[in-house]
């Protein structure tokens, strides 16, 4: 496994390495279609340098369902939080059947975990309840990796519309394949491949979290509603904390 240095990446091509910027990169991949993308990342990277995390929510199937068609060997991270609707969890169950997925669970810390529900932290602290919860327990898998497969799509958020195919993000690069893609075009997918929807859906749940902080909404309106807070940190800046020399 290559080790990033700073803004340059180590990748493979044929039997040498060599150099990429995420400009570079960027360059090459964003002409590219969705399923192109995700072919050409492992001529670039091995799949071993590669982290796949899965919330199971309600647009995962998309993803999941391109790495089974493209690469089904590709691990699968679930961060069990503890809280999560018992649907997401037999909606993880029905799709890990359905594509074969080889699902590893990231658990929090225990003693800390008890302590979020104990003090009910999603009401007074979402973000620390995320931090602990989300955050932390992903943080070492990240450090053991180079880049992360992320099925961010720009229409989601505005956060979400400023990302790039490739993001530098702390110590590693963030990948979103289905970035440009439109409501239209997923939705598309979803019905030609006669992809299982989550079970909270036709509830009105259009995006899905952990049930504390998830209400009935359109689009991301129900995820943490009445706050300021509209991503749970994975994404967003928590790992740019991190010195990248």
């Amino acid at each position: 496994m290559t080790k990033n240095i700073g803004k340059i990446i180590s990748v493979k091509k044929e039997d040498r390495k060599e150099a990429l910027t995420i400009e570079e990169l960027n360059a090459i991949f964003t002409p590219l279609s969705f399923k192109e993308r995700i072919e050409k990342l492992y001529t670039y990277f091995s799949e071993e340098e590669v982290l796949m995390t899965s919330s199971f929510g309600t647009k995962s199937v998309f993803l999941l369902h391109l790495l089974h068609q493209i690469r089904p060997s590709q691990r699968i991270h679930f961060i069990n939080t503890s809280y999560h609707f018992p649907e997401t969890i037999s909606y993880k169950e029905q799709l890990s059947q359905l594509f074969d997925l080889d699902i590893i669970e990231v658990l929090p810390h225990p003693v800390q975990n008890k302590l979020t529900t104990e003090e009910e932290w999603w009401t007074e602290h979402p973000k620390m309840c995320c931090t602990i919860n989300k955050v932390a327990p992903l943080e070492p898998i990240v450090a053991r990796h180079n880049i992360w497969i992320s099925g961010l799509m720009a229409y989601q958020t505005d956060f979400r519309s400023h990302l790039r195919v490739f993001e530098k993000q702390g110590d590693i690069i963030k990948f979103h394949p289905l970035i440009d893609i439109n409501e239209g075009e997923f939705l598309y997918h979803l019905d030609y491949y006669q992809l299982p929807k989550h079970p909270l859906q036709d509830q009105g749940y259009d995006s899905i979290g952990c049930s504390h902080c998830t209400l009935k909404g359109k689009g991301r309106e129900g995820r943490w509603l009445g706050t300021q807070k509209t991503e749970c940190g994975l994404h967003p800046n928590y790992f740019n904390k991190k010195k990248t020399s």
